[in-house]
């Protein structure tokens, strides 16, 4: 249990542990938006960009 204590001390009470929470949140995210939009795109296939017609 000690080493648990040392782990949340180290992750909220030091700057690289801090920063290694938001480094890995940034991931975190990033990770879960790819999935999303991977999914997303795989769901409505048929919504691509349509080309513009030039009128002169």
């Amino acid at each position: 249990m000690d080493q648990v204590a040392q782990f949340f001390e180290w992750l909220f009470g030091t700057r690289s542990g801090v920063l290694a929470l938001v480094v890995g949140g940034i991931v975190f995210f990033f990770i879960i938006s790819f999935i999303l939009e991977f999914r997303t795109r795989a769901k409505y296939k048929d919504q691509g960009v349509e080309e513009e017609e030039e009128d002169d």
